[in-house]
């Protein structure tokens, strides 16, 4: 556990919190208005290995080159030039703090990071976080890496789950969600959508699936992952060739010898991405938060009687099953040019061309 402090007067800032990996839809920036949660579970905050928020450079002032040299190797429009290592963490973990309301910037539906940080330390007035809830932008406060220090909370180092306990523990990431708009009462609500949560995992996992391809058709397994994956992966790569096949492989379920693609979790806590061993050593991981890749392997269903048998033996629930939503999956394409961007693999011509072709697939609807 950490807490953090400001770095001008070493007031605290946060409660005590655990490190988390950064979750895949930190960036995304989701639909028209639409209301979005917050970010991060309570008590967690993760690090965001790149530089975040203003000033922006754009690519013709940053070149190739120096480009490359940051990890990302396919033109971009722009780049932060920010310090890396922002930290984000729920809006109520936070404490000794106030808004600075001049430069809170954004006011569509709520605040933005265009103008920089737009929370001060309370004591001493050195900007030291922003805070973002504007539509569309996941409910979050950033904690710019130059203005705190994080310390250490005497007597709370504990150990990472591991793999088996994550997977016992079964804290699945349900493929579909309420949809809200700001200014909406609870009754004039759209109805359930396909999860922000998943398009975002979708994107940043299909860049790594066409990564993976070598250019030829893949074919991932039937059910749920059909759904996410084969429609953008059909139209995205050629036909003819036989197709490789990705198979979903993690703690509880080995990866099939020789498998060529293995669709793997990713810890929640480290970050690290689950390998396959022996035969299947030598396949190609593409990257599921953990939450996204046990849905796909251990699908919840809706239970026509409770699981807790409260009604009496024979009578059914009376409430309709949750509404499922009415439009094809679309993995983000924000998350998807972001993560292709930074994959080394997208220097190849065929997979630059795809980059390069963002607004075509869009119109295309690929996403």
């Amino acid at each position: 556990m950490f807490v953090f402090v400001c770095a001008g007067c070493g007031a605290e800032l946060t409660v005590p919190l655990s490190r988390v990996t950064l979750p895949a839809h930190a960036r995304q920036q989701y639909g028209n208005g639409l209301q979005l949660p917050v970010l991060m579970e309570p008590g967690t905050f993760a690090v965001d290995p790149e530089p975040w928020g203003p000033p922006w450079r754009t690519w013709e002032e940053i070149g190739p080159e120096e480009a490359a040299a940051r990890g990302v190797y396919a033109p971009v429009p722009y780049l932060s030039d920010a310090p890396p290592g922002a930290v984000v963490l729920a809006p109520g973990d936070t404490r000794g703090t106030v808004l600075v309301p001049e430069r809170a910037g954004g006011y569509c539906c709520g605040l933005g990071a265009g103008d920089g940080p737009n929370m001060a330390c309370e004591d001493c007035g050195l900007p030291v976080a922003t805070r973002v809830d504007d539509c569309s932008l996941w409910q979050a406060v950033w904690l710019a890496p130059d203005a705190v220090r994080c310390l250490p909370v005497d007597g709370t180092r504990t150990a990472p789950l591991s793999w088996e306990e994550l997977r016992a523990e079964g804290r699945a990431t349900p493929p579909f969600e309420p949809r809200g708009r700001w200014g909406f009462s609870p009754e004039r609500q759209d109805g359930s959508s396909w999860s922000p949560r998943w398009e975002a995992a979708a994107g940043q996992a299909l860049a790594h699936l066409l990564a993976a391809s070598e250019g030829g058709p893949v074919k991932v397994p039937h059910g749920l992952a059909e759904v996410v994956f084969q429609r953008s992966l059909d139209l995205l790569l050629p036909t003819g060739p036989p197709p490789r096949r990705a198979v979903l492989a993690g703690p509880g379920l080995p990866a099939p010898e020789g498998a060529p693609i293995v669709l793997v979790p990713v810890h929640p806590e480290t970050g690290r991405t689950w390998t396959p061993d022996g035969g299947a050593a030598s396949a190609s991981c593409v990257p599921l938060p953990f939450g996204v890749w046990l849905w796909l392997v251990s699908p919840e269903r809706y239970l026509p009687v409770p699981a807790s048998g409260a009604l009496p033996e024979g009578v059914l629930r009376d409430d309709p099953p949750p509404a499922l939503p009415d439009s094809l999956f679309r993995a983000d394409p924000g998350v998807f040019g972001h993560t292709l961007a930074r994959l080394p693999a997208v220097r190849n011509p065929w997979l630059r061309t795809i980059h390069e072709n963002l607004s075509p697939c869009l119109r295309a609807r690929v996403f």
